[in-house]
């Protein structure tokens, strides 16, 4: 009996042992580092540049997937942020897009807008923002559910990546377009905590105003030529882009977000809330994303291959590397701490404003135009589209039922017409998209990104290269190619080192992290956690 109870005992003990071994091995805090309009091959463009302690550490000690791609073709900013934190794709999440039409009545639908919501105190840019519209949950939004202890944050530049990464059960940050101060929603709270309302009393952004933007190595260093706004270039062939709009870069939040120091405050703030909020200090593991926007921002404006792009890289490296380096000086053990690295979208090649051989761009008013009277030959003058969005067509469905006009065969006339035009290299109707399983190729990816509630009627995919075209922008991930697909994907746990090969889903970065620290993983995610962490 004495012998059966001892036994008993020690197989107790060694259970509980076990318990605990599995909870400490739990990281306490998750920091997603999200980089706008990044391509997996930059870094390896750039890397002769990068410290040892920014960019490469985190693909040289961490595990790399060198073969990171979005499964679906509409690479939008929206969708790509949506895919990340909920680890599925738009056809399931159903951000398509930042704004879309209803079918029902045909109004104007935009994402993140919310009439219930209002900017809190003492904001004074806008904040009617929510996350209502995001139908599937986040990462955040697991752990949160799992444990009402655990925090879940997000920081960004633009209110649309706060939100969208974050869901609903954390809190969201952005800085607001009058004055490049820290707000949020009243969805997320009633006012700012007192430290972040005195941050932003103290203008500690201001900081990091650049002034001025000059290179921060000399001419040449940098691989590419193509030059904007950067002063200071000698003894390299440069290209004048003196006809680029510049728009927001010559106000206060311009000069923010248009040049590094946009991805420098954030950074900085990012460090402040983690010590001020003490993440990561207990055994209620957090998660902060921290959205790089700046980046997309500089990516559109200036093109992929403008000094102005490789210079932001260069000094994001070394912001990347500050933040780190304090991060992990507040943790006695790095393995408490998960550090991934993502994209939610690269970008295409820069559209050449000089060259006029080399404008592939797609006119969308144009193509409008084209469309409505090409209706209104055959059914009679009228308005027949109501707009594009998510690289589709919406029809007015209001029109054509008052007409008694068939929606499928209008849908699938159109298609057929848009394939006249140049740059066009397919059209898909919703209803085919509806009632066709399509397994490989561009119209599975194109399936991927169409959601039946919220996508348009008749879906265009333009030839490689080709771009929507957009006042201002030079690059952009319009197209859903490789260049758009493929982006880094890094997770870094204390040192360990493996580069991976194959082809892997960026949606499976949530079910990874859910896997790490041992929740459910997203309701919605199409993924497994990846088996390098299994």
């Amino acid at each position: 009996m004495r012998r059966l109870i001892l036994q008993t005992l020690s197989l107790v003990a060694i259970a509980l042992l076990s318990y605990t071994t599995a909870l400490a091995d739990k990281p306490r805090l998750v920091v997603n580092i999200i980089v706008g309009s990044l391509s997996d091959s930059d870094l390896d463009r750039y890397s002769a540049n990068f410290s040892d302690g920014g960019f490469k550490l985190l693909m040289e000690s961490g595990v790399r997937y060198r073969n990171a791609y979005l499964d679906y073709a509409n690479t939008s900013t929206a969708a790509g942020l949506a895919t990340i934190a909920t680890g599925t794709e738009p056809a399931t999440h159903g951000i398509v897009g930042t704004h879309w039409w209803n079918y029902v009545d045909g109004s104007y639908v935009e994402l993140i807008f919310d009439n219930k919501a209002h900017a809190v105190e003492p904001s004074t840019g806008t904040g009617k923002y929510s996350p209502h519209r995001l139908s599937a949950p986040t990462i955040g939004d697991m752990l949160v559910m799992h444990d009402s202890q655990s925090k879940s944050c997000t920081i960004a530049v633009d209110p649309l990546s706060a939100i969208l990464l974050t869901g609903k059960q954390g809190v969201a940050y952005w800085a607001e377009s009058k004055q490049t101060r820290w707000t949020t929603s009243s969805a997320y709270a009633e006012s700012l905590p007192k430290w972040i309302a005195e941050y932003n009393r103290e203008e500690e952004n201001k900081m990091y105003h650049m002034k001025r933007w000059r290179p921060i190595y000399v001419a040449q260093h940098y691989t590419n030529s193509e030059v904007a706004v950067l002063e200071g270039i000698t003894g390299k062939t440069t290209t004048l882009i003196s006809d680029i709009n510049l728009h927001l870069a010559n106000s206060d939040y311009g000069k923010m977000c248009y040049t590094p120091a946009g991805n420098t405050m954030l950074l900085k703030f990012a460090f402040q809330y983690i010590t001020k909020e003490s993440l990561g200090r207990d055994e209620h593991p957090d998660i902060l994303n921290i959205s790089l926007d700046t980046a997309r921002y500089i990516a559109e404006t200036y093109g992929t291959e403008s000094m102005e792009y490789e210079d932001m890289l260069y000094r994001l490296d070394k912001d990347i590397e500050d933040f780190l380096v304090r991060l992990y000086a507040q943790f006695k053990h790095k393995e408490d701490v998960v550090v991934t690295l993502s994209s939610y979208h690269g970008t295409s090649p820069s559209y050449n404003l000089k060259n006029s051989a080399t404008r592939e761009r797609f006119n969308i008013g144009q193509m409008e135009v084209l469309v409505n009277a090409f209706l209104g030959a055959k059914y009679g003058s009228d308005r027949y589209i109501l707009g594009f969005a998510n690289k589709a067509l919406y029809l007015n469905h209001t029109l054509l039922n008052s007409k008694r006009m068939d929606i499928a065969t209008i849908r699938e006339e159109v298609a057929t017409f848009l394939l006249q035009m140049r740059g066009v290299s397919s059209a898909i109707s919703a209803t085919a998209l509806r009632n066709t399983y399509f397994g490989a190729g561009r119209s599975r990816l194109i399936q991927q990104s169409f959601n039946p509630t919220r996508s348009g009627d008749v879906v265009i995919d333009l030839l490689p290269g080709w771009i929507f075209e957009r006042e201002g922008i030079r690059s952009s991930s319009d197209g859903g190619y490789n260049y758009d697909r493929n982006v880094p994907l890094m997770i870094y746990r204390g040192g360990k080192a493996q580069s991976v090969e194959r082809e892997v889903s960026v949606s499976a970065l949530s079910p990874t992290l859910a896997y790490m620290l041992g929740i459910e993983r997203p309701w919605a995610a199409t993924e497994t956690a990846l088996y390098e962490f299994r």
